[in-house]
């Protein structure tokens, strides 16, 4: 890293910088300094809307941000309904449950639209089940009604090169899929049995979802992908459209008079100064005390 190759070049820069930081500070204070410390005030990009839009875009590792926007929406008196704009293959189990959980009890202050981009697969699709209603294109890409565990063994990598791998474990399936070893037959049972429990779990939720019959479902669930065209064939979705075709069913469902006026969440930012230390230390590649004390300091 920077501060071990350079140690002297590290230490002259963090004392420059303290002027610099210094200076900032002053000018925030003549400009009346707090909104240069917090987040953004405004809760919308824009101020008046009756229709929520949340945006659920690549793969699902985090459900923190979705939820956050969609309990915004349905909290707010003036969204009337809230459209889902979903472009994502899919992610973690947990984190999609959770965003097809808050859906569920938006479902039951304000009428929820899907609308389906490129992508809405697995996870996203899961989160789309949710909704009262999916829009779909014709070519979207869905449904992989499934689940999937894999990694790769390196054992035999291991054994070229001369690596022996040493385990201490407090049990028989603490190390279950190592990537040093082989599987065995109870450990590829065991987590066989999770892979079926989550994939039940999954159709579950959208036969809920969907009002359809678990055996319905199941029939689609082998992981298989649809395109928007057939999955409406197939009761996956309701209607073939774009975002503004979902909008306008989201504001006909809402029995919105006039004209329906979409609202985006303005994004979390951090506040100027955390970001320009932020950029500063991300540029010059640091790590270390330095960096963590400025981290404490400006959260």
């Amino acid at each position: 890293m920077f501060s071990r190759r350079h140690p002297f070049l590290f230490f002259t820069m963090i004392i420059a910088t303290i002027p610099a930081v210094a200076m900032v500070m002053v000018v925030a204070i003549l400009v009346g300094g707090s909104a240069l410390f917090s987040s953004s005030m405004s809760t919308f990009k824009q101020e008046k809307g009756n229709i929520g839009v949340v945006e659920i875009v690549g793969v699902i590792a985090s459900s923190k941000e979705v939820s956050r926007q969609i309990k915004l929406f349905r909290d707010d008196p003036a969204i009337k309904a809230i459209v889902l704009r979903i472009d994502s293959p899919g992610g973690g189990v947990g984190p999609s449950q959770e965003i097809y959980r808050e859906i569920i009890k938006a479902r039951e202050v304000k009428k929820v639209i899907a609308s389906l981009g490129s992508v809405a697969a697995s996870g996203g699709y899961y989160a789309a089940s949710a909704a009262d209603a999916i829009v779909a294109n014709p070519g979207t890409i869905t449904g992989s009604i499934g689940v999937i565990m894999e990694y790769a063994n390196f054992q035999k990598i291991m054994e070229k090169i001369g690596l022996t791998p040493v385990v201490i474990k407090s049990g028989e399936f603490k190390d279950m899929g190592s990537p040093v070893r082989e599987i065995t037959l109870k450990e590829k049972a065991i987590l066989q049995g999770v892979a079926d429990e989550v994939h039940l779990q999954f159709v579950r939720d959208v036969a809920e979802g969907r009002s359809l019959g678990m055996e319905q479902v199941g029939k689609l669930a082998d992981g298989r992908i649809y395109t928007g065209e057939k999955a409406l064939e197939l009761n996956l979705v309701d209607r073939l459209g774009n975002l503004e075709d979902a909008l306008a069913w989201g504001a006909e469902m809402a029995e919105i008079k006039g004209k329906a006026v979409p609202v985006y969440p303005k994004e979390k930012r951090l506040g100027i100064l955390k970001e320009l230390v932020s950029t500063l230390f991300k540029q010059a590649d640091i790590s270390g005390t330095v960096t963590d004390y400025f981290r404490y300091v400006l959260n």
